[in-house]
């Protein structure tokens, strides 16, 4: 399976990390360092999958994901949150449409498994969510 994903996360090396392992599973990969450079490449390289951090400058992962349900264009993309979210943040991201979380640190198979899942629910109807990857109950 290939696709487009859009990587946002304020960490450069984090997005290396998620680039690569996404890359050796044959996704192309375009990045944004935090919500507001994600609002505008978004429109321009129009992905088939977005992972979103949570905590970044300018405008934060969850602010961006409610923004990208509002809109008509980005609406029903796929949406990931990958970040080290507390229950607040799940909360949160399940009130705006966030579509799957992966808490940090991560298996970069169980990143690889969610973006798969979320390519195969893309253009799906919006009240179809997989289930939730909720990692931050690990020590």
């Amino acid at each position: 399976m290939s696709g487009r994903v859009l990587v946002v996360d304020d960490s450069e090396a984090i997005r290396q990390l998620i680039r690569v392992n996404l890359e050796l599973e044959g996704f192309e990969v375009v990045t944004a360092a935090d919500g507001a450079e994600c609002l505008e490449v978004v429109r321009r390289v129009k992905p088939d999958v977005v992972t979103l951090d949570v905590v970044m400058p300018r405008l934060d992962g969850l602010r961006t994901a409610a923004r990208l349900r509002a809109t008509p264009g980005t609406s029903r993309l796929p949406i990931a949150i990958v970040s080290a979210c507390t229950p607040a943040d799940l909360d949160l991201g399940e009130a705006v449409g966030v579509d799957g979380y992966l808490g940090k640190p991560f298996d970069p198979a169980d990143l690889v498994a969610l973006v798969r899942r979320l390519m195969a629910m893309d253009g799906m109807p919006g009240g179809f969510r997989p289930e939730r990857t909720d990692r931050t109950d690990r020590g």
